[in-house]
């Protein structure tokens, strides 16, 4: 978010430009990205009265007989879209993210905007400031209908097995012009799998950033004739997709996360321990936000790189939370990084519970547990339960069951959510367990 563009700047701009149409962006519950869009001549009452429209049809937000929303635009957010910059002749086509309100101008308790602003004006009021840098992986496939490998390339691999190294960097300078800044992108793990790291910021800004991500990346691909998708485990056998959330929280003394006078040797403060116990402590209740889909518990498996057990190390990548270790110097970089989390969460609500817990483990005082330093993978159960090693949910029905009786979840995320949330999920959850799936047919039909 540009603090420096106000709506004056924003009118002026569009004028200049001659830009003629500006879609108003917000987003559903589940993380879904909605718009309309309106004309020039619009906006200025826009930034004035906000424009009305009908929640009715949007996923978690109101019932048809309270329809009544008011998109207001955030004049911070403006940018010309340059997919459709580069084919329009009149100015391009703007876009704001807005904040939706009822029609009385209170916030609307379902908007997944306000909810991470609530959590985030909880902070503020303890002193601190979040900065998120989330590391998104994504598939790119010939088409939607199925998984067939643009390539066959590994971890960083480079050109010829890197195919769709040009849609990498078209995607990167697409992302720049948005005014967002990318720190890395690299081949991933699995063929034809790729991640674009954006640089951290603060995690309103963020959030709207990770929406623009997706859309970016999809575009820049459709573009090209072929599909991408941030499915979490699209392909069976192979790495699924993460969305590593690396985080800290600043106050007016700096980076809240550092100590070097660490009496452990991790050059973290009582606030970063407290902060990591919370995230530890409240993972299995957040984790339906997390991973939000039936699909998101296929990569929760071991084996295949994705956390499964709620622990955290230094070195260690098997840990769900893993501390990046110290340089001397870089204490603004002391952070943790949360491995659990998948793509295709709703970054305002994933942000939203992940600092809600941290905070709850501050406001609580909790103590870090032992960091794991051997593979927990390779740990037995006895030792796991020695341990005091719990495991993330097996599935969305646990996930579900475990964030439904959450109080810190209804806390963070409000009745409006955290009710619609559990019953599209258990609605979700239900049609998977009827399903007879191709597997249980191939296994069964014949024998039985």
């Amino acid at each position: 978010m540009d603090k420096t563009m106000d709506k004056d700047y924003v009118l002026k701009s569009v004028e200049e430009r001659g830009t003629r149409f500006i879609r108003f962006w917000f987003t559903d519950v589940l993380g879904f990205l909605k718009s309309f869009a309106v004309t020039d001549s619009e906006l200025e009452g826009a930034f004035e009265e906000g424009m009305g429209f009908d929640g009715s049809s949007i996923d978690g937000f109101t019932r048809i007989e309270e329809s009544d929303m008011v998109a207001y635009p955030d004049p911070g957010t403006f940018q010309l879209l340059p997919w459709r910059s580069s084919e329009d002749h009149m100015g391009g086509t703007g876009r704001m993210f807005c904040d939706v309100l009822n029609p009385d101008g209170t916030p609307f308790e379902g908007d997944p905007r306000y909810a991470l602003k609530r959590v985030l004006k909880k902070a503020a009021d303890m002193g601190y400031t979040m900065y998120v840098g989330p590391e998104l992986e994504f598939f790119y496939f010939a088409d939607s209908c199925g998984t067939e490998m643009l390539d066959q390339g590994g971890y960083f691999d480079l050109t010829p097995l890197d195919v769709a190294s040009n849609l990498r960097r078209e995607t990167v300078l697409n992302l720049e012009k948005l005014g967002i800044p990318v720190e890395y992108s690299h081949h991933e793990v699995a063929p034809s799998q790729h991640e674009i790291d954006l640089r951290y910021a603060d995690a309103l800004t963020m959030a709207d950033n990770v929406m623009t991500y997706r859309l970016t990346v999809k575009e820049v691909a459709y573009a090209s004739g072929v599909y991408a998708t941030f499915m979490p485990k699209p392909v069976q056998g192979v790495n699924g997709s993460g969305m590593h959330v690396h985080q800290s929280l600043f106050n007016e003394e700096g980076n809240a996360f550092f100590d070097a006078n660490d009496p452990e040797g991790y050059n973290l403060s009582p606030v970063g321990k407290s902060y990591i116990a919370g995230l530890l402590k409240y993972a299995p209740e957040f984790c339906a936000v997390t991973n939000q889909f039936v699909n998101s518990y296929k990569r929760l498996v071991p084996g295949y790189e994705a956390p499964v057990y709620v622990t955290w190390a230094r070195r260690n990548r098997s840990a769900m939370v893993r501390v990046p270790m110290y340089k001397p110097g870089k204490e603004v970089a002391t952070r943790v990084e949360l491995r659990s989390p998948d793509p295709s969460a709703n970054p305002y609500l994933a942000f939203a519970v992940m600092l809600g817990a941290g905070l709850k483990g501050i406001e609580e005082g909790l103590e870090l547990m032992p960091e794991a330093t051997n593979n927990i993978f390779h740990m037995t159960e006895e030792e796991l339960a020695e341990s005091g090693i719990r495991t993330l949910p097996k599935d969305l029905g646990e996930a579900i069951a475990l964030f439904e009786e959450s109080e810190l979840m209804k806390e963070v995320l409000g009745e409006h959510i955290h009710s619609f949330f559990v019953a599209n999920k258990k609605a979700e959850w239900a049609e998977y367990v009827a399903y007879v799936t191709p597997w249980e047919q191939g296994k069964y039909l014949s024998i039985l």
